[in-house]
């Protein structure tokens, strides 16, 4: 149900399908790359609030749950003509409410963050953000009896299952809807899925993650491959800062341009841990 903050005019109320095209342009507002389909994505994984006045849409934040005991948080943006109101705040607020005891993560810039500290997060980790499109792939040499190959037909379930191992918490739901919308490359040794790497279109041009992999050198074979499929385009990763690989795609062409911090509110997980995420999906998904 709509309510009004009584401090203001402003009304909060859940997030609907017919809020997208404000949502987005509210993005573009703050310079966000996202793409209307972009944001109909999350939306249609999650759930959240805005916050409008009689102008519209001044405020966003969304949350998307995996399963009974995690969730993330993100998309949060407010209007830059109506910041420095506690709009961000209020939004933050009823998105945690509504996950209720879940741990929670999110990605936060270095401006964020001290809000967010307030509510409880803390510093678990850092997500390194590389783009370009002037990279140079290099070819990796995979060891005997691995290859790459492309998905098939019946490889989602064991896909959401390694992705699920990586992370510690479900990854079903986030890995079937890419599944909808992304090419995906396969590490396969003599019928095991060892890991995978999933491309698709996102912002302003395309993105490679998630990577889920075994270790470094099988995350750069996974990467290169659509590098070298994808020579001259727009690419974008967003990897771990201690993933080992920022410098490796710096040296490819593919600078990083930012760097966020990785927050959980509650206990972070314990994954596999002969498994790692090397790219995530998007730094709201994670």
């Amino acid at each position: 149900m709509a309510d009004l903050n009584p401090s203001s005019t402003l009304t909060y109320r859940p997030f609907a399908e017919t809020d997208l095209p404000a949502a987005h342009r509210l993005s573009e507002a703050v310079k966000w790359p996202h793409r209307l389909d972009d944001w109909r994505f999350a939306f249609q994984l999650g759930s959240g609030f805005v916050a409008e006045d009689e102008a519209g849409v001044v405020g966003t934040a969304l949350g998307w749950r995996f399963g009974e005991s995690h969730a993330s948080l993100g998309m949060v943006i407010v209007s830059p003509e109506r910041q420095g109101r506690g709009i961000g705040r209020e939004l933050l607020a009823r998105v945690v409410d509504s996950l209720g005891a879940r741990t929670v993560f999110l990605h936060a810039t270095p401006a964020g963050e001290p809000l967010y500290v307030k509510f409880g997060f803390g510093a678990i980790g850092t997500i390194d953000q590389h783009q370009g499109a002037a990279f140079q792939p290099p070819l990796i040499s995979l060891p005997p009896g691995e290859r790459l190959r492309p998905l098939g037909a019946t490889d989602g379930p064991r896909l959401a299952a390694l992705a699920s191992r990586a992370a510690g918490y479900p990854r079903d739901a986030v890995i079937d809807a890419l599944l909808d919308i992304a090419n995906g490359i396969a590490l396969d040794r003599d019928g095991e899925l060892l890991g995978f790497a999933l491309f698709r279109r996102f912002g302003r041009g395309h993105v490679i993650g998630p990577v889920i992999a075994p270790d470094a050198l099988r995350a750069q074979a996974l990467i290169s491959h659509w590098l070298a499929l994808h020579e001259g385009m727009f690419v974008r990763l967003d990897v771990p800062g201690d993933s080992g690989l920022s410098d490796w795609l710096q040296g490819l062409g593919l600078p990083r341009v930012d760097t966020v911090v990785a927050m959980a509110r509650g206990a972070a997980p314990a994954g596999d841990p002969a498994l790692r995420t090397f790219a995530i999906v998007n730094q709201a998904l994670g």
